[in-house]
């Protein structure tokens, strides 16, 4: 039996050197936290998921880390709570034939997918050539290997260079995206355990053979536009993987973050829509730590790519909408949208506030980018930001998710039809009470943040007298289509770091959301 409040630190050992993480609030509590035995009780014989068991303890307690994998697998949708173990069993294998199909496909475009490397320097030009300068490809290498960031922040992308007044990142801003010098001077890519990869190999060894491949490949033929595009975004990826949960033991070894850098690569493969963006490994990171196989973690990161987009009753338009987060063009974001209803709730539960943001200069509400982007990775330690997402899921949840992604016409107009209410999660109950449910519900991820400002709302209204005072802005690249924006908190929000409860934070949300939704039926 657990004892009151037993930490789960141990499921997620930190590296001892790694002394400045946030300190990890979560811990598992009997009677509240959703245990192994509550998990297995909540089935019945044949493998049918009584849902409505799990979703109160997983909202007031989380869930315990040894089966977080295998319920996070229902929360996202991958399988649906009606089906047997069988129909499980059947999915499951389906998905991973599917998985290592594409993958293949993968590797015979590029071969070092699926050999247990990675690269972290571009290997082709955008016109289809290989990159001509192997020294180019060396010394991108070498700067990739440096201890532990003692700021995470400082290394969280792969371009964090100095920007001059206009915004725009200058020379050494713009050359970090081959891991050269960050905005500190020191180099961007400091969170590389070391420079020996695998079997005695240095990681610029690999760019080197992965150029000389390269050459090889296009000496057979131009390649396909999607292939060229696709390639660009391989080292993007490698420089991104070396630098996500760094502090993590788990990373370490070197198959674990080759597995991250297959899954988001072949991801990049069959979403051409969205391909990469930064961010998404620090979304796909926990799947590969809670699932051991391969595709499987692949599956669960696919769906909650799809959760990432604004919700709509017509589902005609759901391919289109989904994974908007990071859906980008040449002059915006899909976070932009979210970034809009945020201003809009705050403006309808704290106009004062909003006002004096606007007056700042900060009616955009940018400073909130990176806590939507990449779901408060930042904001809590690892540990903390699954138990997080894990209450958000079972808040939002949504018993037809599954036929939502797997035959979005059967599940048109079923909302609440033949379920209890009971199968919904808190959350999304409310939404269907204050009929809200069917125009578009807003994700309680909003509201999180609108919480969090609404708690320094009187801080802010005292102190901040420019936007400085609430934010400073980095000017990064997402895309190699567009500039846009990661966010250093700075001032009056840079004490939320690591001192924010994820349980009181949902319930500051859920508190709003209700607050909220009366005030815009009036």
């Amino acid at each position: 039996m657990w004892s009151s409040g037993e930490p789960a630190d141990s499921y997620y050992e930190v590296r001892p050197e790694c002394t400045d993480v946030p300190k990890t609030r979560f811990k598992i509590k009997p009677g509240k936290t959703l245990s192994v035995r509550k998990w297995q009780a909540a089935f019945t014989p044949e493998g049918h998921l009584d849902i409505s068991k799990t979703l109160g303890r997983i909202q007031r307690g989380g869930i315990h880390p040894s089966i977080r994998g295998e319920v996070w697998e229902f929360l996202l949708g991958c399988y649906d709570p009606k089906s047997t173990f069988e129909e499980r069993d059947e999915i499951r294998q389906r998905r991973r034939v599917e998985y290592a199909s594409w993958k293949e496909e993968c590797r015979e475009k590029f071969p070092i997918v699926g050999s247990g490397k990675f690269i972290t320097a571009p290997v082709i030009t955008e016109d289809g050539q290989s990159v001509q300068e192997p020294l180019y490809l060396l010394e991108a290498g070498n700067n990739a290997a440096a201890e532990p960031p003692k700021d995470r922040d400082a290394a969280e992308t792969g371009e964090t260079g100095e920007t001059d007044d206009t915004g725009e990142a200058g020379e050494e801003g713009k050359a970090g995206e081959a891991g050269e010098e960050g905005e500190a001077g020191e180099p961007a890519s400091t969170a590389v355990v070391g420079e020996t990869v695998a079997n005695g190999e240095t990681q610029s060894s690999i760019n080197i053979s992965s150029w000389q491949m390269m050459k090889e490949i296009i000496s057979h033929g131009p390649l396909d536009k999607k292939v060229i595009q696709w390639i660009l975004t391989l080292h993007q990826i490698g420089l991104d993987v070396i630098r996500t949960d760094r502090t993590l033991v788990f990373y370490e070894k070197q198959e674990n973050l080759s597995k991250l850098w297959d899954i988001l690569a072949v991801y990049a493969w069959i979403d051409t829509d969205v391909g990469y963006c930064q961010g998404m490994s620090d979304l796909c990171s926990p799947m590969i730590i809670l699932l051991d196989d391969e595709a499987d973690a692949f599956w669960c990161f696919e769906r909650l790519m799809r959760r990432l987009y604004q919700p709509s009753n017509d589902l005609l338009l759901l391919e289109f909408q989904k994974r908007g987060n990071f859906r980008c063009t040449e002059s915006s974001v899909g976070v932009e949208s979210q970034l809009s209803n945020l201003a809009a709730i705050t403006q309808v539960i704290d106009p004062k506030l909003h006002q004096h943001l606007e007056a700042l200069g900060g009616g955009d509400y940018l400073f909130a980018f990176r806590m939507l982007m990449v779901l408060f990775r930042r904001e809590f330690s690892f540990c903390d930001s699954l138990y997080l997402w894990e209450m958000m899921w079972a808040l939002e949840y949504d018993p037809d998710l599954f036929e939502l992604y797997e035959e979005p016409e059967a599940a048109e107009g079923s909302k609440g039809r033949t379920k209890s209410i009971r199968h919904y999660g808190k959350y999304e109950r409310e939404n269907m009470k204050s009929g809200s449910a069917e125009e578009a519900p807003l994700p309680i991820s909003v509201f999180l943040v609108a919480s969090v400002l609404k708690d320094k709302s009187a801080k802010l209204l005292q102190e901040a007298r420019g936007l400085d005072d609430v934010v400073k802005v980095n000017f990064l690249k997402l895309t190699s289509a567009m500039p846009t924006y990661i966010l250093d908190y700075n001032f009056i929000l840079n004490d939320i770091t690591g001192n924010l409860d994820a349980k009181k934070a949902c319930t500051g949300a859920m508190k709003l959301h209700k607050k909220y939704l009366k005030k815009a039926k009036k």
